[in-house]
């Protein structure tokens, strides 16, 4: 009837023929017969939520026929014990079980009838009877009510007995008490002592030994304990799991480390200057038992009194001062010396009766003589001592001296690195450069880093250095590269940033040669080790990385653009091409420039002859001057040759050695490259190309290189290298057309649309349109779900809110009279105050 309860639902078009259900809403009347429903049902529930008005029987077999109820009894009973058992309620008095301490109960205990006297030799001595303190400390006051109490008519008849009496009586009651204690005692150690003699006569009778051999049968008839059992008992004994220590970080382990050197370097510096630890420490003076420590006294006093001369600090005065105390010291003992003397010499002139004027001066010198003597042999001793003292240190301050310190700084430049390291053994040079990093570990200080960083570089052009000498020192360089890779994994930054400024002067030196004589060179022993240590501290199966691929390109030019013109070349070339090997033995990249030098370096090893079947590249030519490189043409030197490996080393004393040692040294070059060509072969099998590239190798082995004539070592070597060669088997994938779907000719036949309503979501089949209904009608289903629950938790809330409100104002309510009537009572008593102080 309202009209603002009404909610009309305008609609934006109206179309013909189509019912509408809701176009008018009531909101106010669909809410309260929302409440009127949730009234009647959900508040029903709410407030019989913890009331039940239905009875179970659950004893225990009532509705089972096929126990009979004598047993049904029986079950019961035990149900009910053990439901019981456990849960003792404090105020059930009912329980019979008695509670024991010791085996004695509690209830007896607590009664206290066991009085023991103070008297008594039990293990309970020093307790006190109650009568024996009620009489002593009571007056005696508390045992005459005790014996009014008790008995009344005895004393009515009798008099009372005075205090002196009941003393009597109750001593002699204690001593009865006491000798009835003993004979019991005794009674009960003769019963025992009884008892172990009649056990032993039945012992005897029970316990009889089994001889020997049935022993050993029964022992035989023991079975072997099981597996489990074993593993059990092992279980008993192991070690259980204790916490360990945390692990130490890298800066505390660090600072460990560097404070154990400087403590190491302070032990060295310190027996290096002489300075013995163990005179040093003070011996404890020995102290007897009956000291009772009286000769105690405090150090001296070693202050010194402040004073000025001239406006200075007068400090030599005191200096002199004490040099005249220890004269005095001295020449009090020299007193001393002259007080015996004297005496001595006067007990010599009493025995002899002469006394002599001049005696006393005699006495005098004689004494000034003798302390002089004992001041000079003092002096004589301790330089004795003094000279024993160093020739016994001076071997170890030799040692010391010897010793490497334990504690290095960073050296600032080139020159300080080289002359730290100058003169050492590579055991010694490993030491110092691991105790640089250590005492300058970058946690420990600000400026380490950068220091660090240097000490890389120092090191590298240390390596470069000792591979360029007469001869390399190639031992060392390989000791080296440990404390190299060390810095190297601390400063990966700073150690690329080295390698690549070496490769790049390398590089452009090259193109500097190339621009000026139109030919490179190869480069020395020392560009060669660096790209041997690139290869050992990077990674090199990346893709691309800002070292590894520089050092990859720079190879490459050197394969290419140096010409080889002597054995040297040849070596250095050689070497090169089992660094790319190493380089690509993860990643498999295919490099041509090995492949090349490769074929050309078994080009040089044969007459000179016209090259078919294959082409030689540069930077060999197929016919010149250095075509016939490697060619041996003498046949002792070739039934001498051996197998042996090539050194870098070998590089810098060519022009030393003989001709059959060159003979040897071409011979194992070519063994190198068909060892180099059988690596390749295993490396490059996978690739499709592969007989292609392998193609002019595989004809100048088989048609041009002639076996017969090298040793049977090289032969072996030949054939193993061919068979790699030739076992790959030739896999071509064919070439196939992409198989694509047809596409259908266009058909003239019209295309029958279902034409649908506007607004209706479209879908395909049939059956998809049913899923899409379902789906939409199971989201709308779920949207009115939650709706009305969380309806249904508002209109709970609201009924415990309102509960809430209700039991709060009843309890307001009751405080209110509560007050209300203590405040009339107090007005009430105040009132009949002011009467009674009136009246």
């Amino acid at each position: 009837s309202n009209p603002f309860e009404v909610k009309v639902n305008r609609q934006k078009f109206n179309i013909l023929g189509r019912k509408t259900k809701n176009d008018v809403g009531l909101p106010g009347v669909s809410r309260s017969k929302a409440i009127k429903k949730r009234t009647q049902t959900l508040l029903k529930e709410y407030k019989e939520r913890e009331k039940t008005n239905v009875f179970k029987d659950k004893r225990f077999g009532e509705y089972n026929s096929k126990i009979s109820p004598e047993e049904k009894m029986i079950r019961r009973f035990t149900l009910e014990r053990q439901q019981n058992y456990g849960k003792k309620n404090i105020y059930n008095l009912n329980e019979d079980e008695e509670l024991t301490h010791y085996g004695q109960s509690l209830a007896e205990i607590e009664k206290l009838n066991d009085i023991i006297d103070s008297d008594s030799d039990t293990e309970e001595r020093g307790t006190l009877s109650v009568e024996l303190t009620a009489a002593h400390f009571g007056g005696g006051g508390g045992l005459l009510r005790k014996k009014a109490s008790s008995g009344q008519q005895d004393e009515e008849e009798e008099k009372p007995k005075s205090r002196k009496e009941l003393i009597e009586e109750m001593i002699a009651k204690s001593k009865q008490e006491k000798q009835e204690r003993q004979t019991r005692r005794e009674s009960a150690l003769e019963l025992t002592e009884k008892l172990d003699n009649d056990w032993k006569e039945i012992q005897t009778l029970i316990a009889r030994k089994t001889p020997k051999s049935e022993r050993k049968d029964k022992e035989v008839e023991k079975p072997k304990p099981d597996e489990y059992d074993m593993i059990v008992r092992e279980l008993g004994f192991e070690m259980k799991a204790k916490p360990s220590e945390r692990m130490k970080t890298e800066e505390e382990l660090a600072k460990e480390e560097q404070a154990r050197l400087q403590k190491l370097e302070a032990d060295r510096l310190r027996r290096m200057r002489g300075i013995d630890e163990q005179a040093n420490k003070k011996k404890p003076s020995h102290v007897s038992a009956d000291d009772l420590a009286d000769s105690f006294i405090l150090d001296k006093d070693d202050r010194c009194l402040l004073s000025y001369k001239d406006g200075k600090i007068n400090i030599e005065e005191e200096e002199e001062e004490k040099d005249k105390e220890e004269e005095e010291e001295g020449g009090k003992e020299d007193n001393e010396n002259e007080g015996e003397s004297e005496e001595e010499s006067a007990s010599e002139d009493e025995e002899d009766g002469a006394a002599d004027s001049h005696s006393d001066l005699e006495s005098d010198l004689e004494s000034e003589e003798e302390a002089a003597g004992n001041k000079e042999q003092k002096k004589h001793k301790t330089s004795e001592n003094e000279s024993q003292n160093v020739k016994e240190l001076d071997p170890k301050m030799e040692a010391a001296k010897s010793e490497l310190p334990y504690t290095f700084a960073v050296p600032e430049s080139y020159e300080m690195f080289k002359s730290l390291l100058a003169g050492r053994t590579i055991e010694q040079q490993l030491i110092i450069l691991e105790r640089i990093q250590k005492c300058n570990h970058p946690s420990l200080a600000v400026g380490n880093k950068a220091k660090l960083e240097k000490l890389f570089g120092f090191l590298l052009e240390y390596i470069g250095e000792l591979a360029t000498l007469d001869i390399p020192e190639l031992r060392t360089i390989d000791k080296l590269v440990l404390p190299l890779y060390d810095l190297c994994q601390m400063f990966p930054e700073a150690a690329s940033d080295s390698i690549k400024f070496i490769l790049r002067d390398a590089a452009h030196d090259m193109e500097g040669v190339i621009e000026v004589k139109g030919r490179a060179t190869f480069p020395g022993l020392d560009t060669l080790i660096y790209l041997k240590i690139t290869s050992l501290l990077f990674p090199t199966s990346d893709f691309w990385h800002p070292v590894v691929t520089p050092a990859f390109m720079y190879m490459s030019q050197l394969l290419t653009k140096c010409r080889i013109t002597t054995l040297q070349d040849v070596i250095k070339g050689l070497f090169i091409c089992c660094l790319f090997l190493e380089y690509v033995s993860l990643s498999r990249r295919f490099v041509p420039e090995l492949i090349n030098f490769l074929l050309g370096v078994i080009h040089i090893s044969l007459p000179k002859k016209q090259a078919q079947g294959y082409t030689v590249v540069h930077p060999f030519a197929p016919v010149g001057k250095n075509s016939e490189l490697l060619l041996v043409c003498d046949k002792k030197d070739l039934e001498s040759w051996q197998k042996q490996n090539l050194p870098l080393s070998i590089v810098t004393r060519l022009k030393e050695t003989s001709r059959t040692e060159m003979n040897h040294i071409r011979l194992s070059c070519l063994a190198l490259c068909f060892d180099l060509i059988k690596k390749c072969a295993a490396l490059y099998e996978s690739l499709p190309s592969f007989h292609e590239i392998m193609h002019p190798v595989r004809i100048l082995l088989t048609q041009h290189v002639p076996v017969n004539a090298h040793p049977e070592q090289m032969q072996e070597w030949y054939r193993s290298a061919l068979k790699e060669l030739e076992n790959k088997v030739k896999h071509y994938t064919p070439l196939i057309c992409e198989k694509k779907k047809p596409v259908p000719l266009k058909q003239y036949t019209p295309k029958i649309v279902k034409v649908l309503e506007f607004g209706r979501k479209q879908g395909g089949s049939k059956k998809e349109q049913e899923r899409k209904q379902l789906i939409q009608k199971h989201k709308r289903e779920l949207k009115g779900a939650i709706r009305e629950i969380r309806k249904d938790n508002q209109f709970l809330a609201r009924m415990q809110l309102s509960e809430i409100m209700e039991r709060d104002s009843a309890r307001k309510r009751k405080v209110k009279e509560l007050l209300g009537s203590l405040a009339t009572q107090e007005g009430e008593w105040k009132a009949m105050k002011r009467k009674k102080g009136k009246n």
